[in-house]
C-alpha cells in the first residue's frame, strides 16, 4: 500500500459540497483499501476479492466498495430502501465498523449497503460481558449502488453529525475495519466473510474492536 502500514487505511479529502458519485474521478486519488482475507486470515480466492476507497469532507464519511462478483448475488427478492433491512448480514453486503473516539475505543458505529441499495445502521457499546446494540440509531446515511456482469459497486455517505461530532481534523485517526459478506453456505461453497483486518476468532465474527485498524484523515 505504497508504504503504509498495513493496519492503516486512508481517508483523503474531498473539497466542495458535491457528494462523490461512484465514477467521480476523486476515488483515483485514494489509496485502495484491500479486503482480501476472510476473518481467519485466509487468503479469499479473486473472485470474492474487493476494495473499499474513502474520501471525507466538511460534511460528511463517503465510502466505496468495488468487489468481484462471480457467483449468484445473495439479495433480497424484494428489496426496500425506504428504511433500515435488518437481517442484510445474511445477504450479500459490504459494512464499515467505525469508533471515532479514542477514549471509547469499544463504542462504534456499523454500517452496511448492499448492491440492492438497502442499508442498515447500528451503534454498538461494549460493556466488560457483554454487547449492547442500539437498533433505534438513525444515521441519515445515503447510499449508490451498481450491479455490474462480474462485480459489484457500493458506496456510502454519512454525515458527521451521525457521529455525535464535526468533521475530524487533518491527521485524526479513528478506529475501523472494512467488511464483506458474500455467497451461500451450501454443500459446495462456503460463505465469504472478508476482513481488511482479520479477527482471528474460532468462528466467523466481525465485531471484535480490539482487531479494528486505524482510518486516518489526510488533506
Amino acid at each position: 500500500m505504497n508504504g503504509i502500514s498495513t493496519d492503516i487505511a486512508i481517508a483523503s479529502y474531498f473539497g466542495g459540497d458535491v457528494v462523490p458519485g461512484l465514477d467521480d474521478a476523486a476515488w483515483s486519488r485514494c489509496v485502495p483499501i484491500p479486503i482480501v482475507r476472510y476473518w481467519s486470515g485466509e487468503t479469499a480466492p479473486p473472485v470474492r476479492q474487493t476494495e473499499a476507497r474513502v474520501l471525507w469532507t466538511n460534511d460528511a464519511l463517503c465510502v466505496r466498495f468495488h468487489g468481484a462478483q462471480d457467483e449468484p448475488l445473495i439479495i433480497n427478492d424484494a428489496p426496500q430502501t425506504e428504511r433500515k433491512t435488518t437481517g442484510l448480514w445474511n445477504r450479500d453486503v459490504c459494512e464499515i465498523f467505525v469508533a471515532p473516539f479514542a477514549d471509547k475505543p469499544h463504542t462504534y458505529f456499523e454500517l452496511e449497503v448492499a448492491p440492492t441499495g438497502e442499508w442498515l445502521d447500528f451503534k454498538i457499546e461494549w460493556s466488560p460481558h457483554e454487547r449492547h446494540t442500539d437498533w433505534n440509531y438513525a444515521s441519515g446515511m445515503s447510499v449508490e449502488t451498481r450491479i455490474e456482469p462480474r462485480a459489484v459497486t457500493m458506496s456510502m455517505r454519512v454525515a458527521w453529525k451521525a457521529f455525535g461530532m464535526s468533521r475530524p481534523q487533518v491527521g485524526d485517526e479513528w478506529r475501523a475495519n472494512f467488511l464483506r459478506c458474500v455467497g451461500v453456505d451450501t454443500a459446495d461453497d462456503v460463505r465469504g466473510y472478508l476482513a481488511w483486518q482479520p479477527t482471528y476468532t474460532a468462528m466467523p465474527n466481525f465485531h471484535v474492536p480490539q482487531a479494528f485498524g486505524r482510518l486516518r484523515f489526510v488533506d
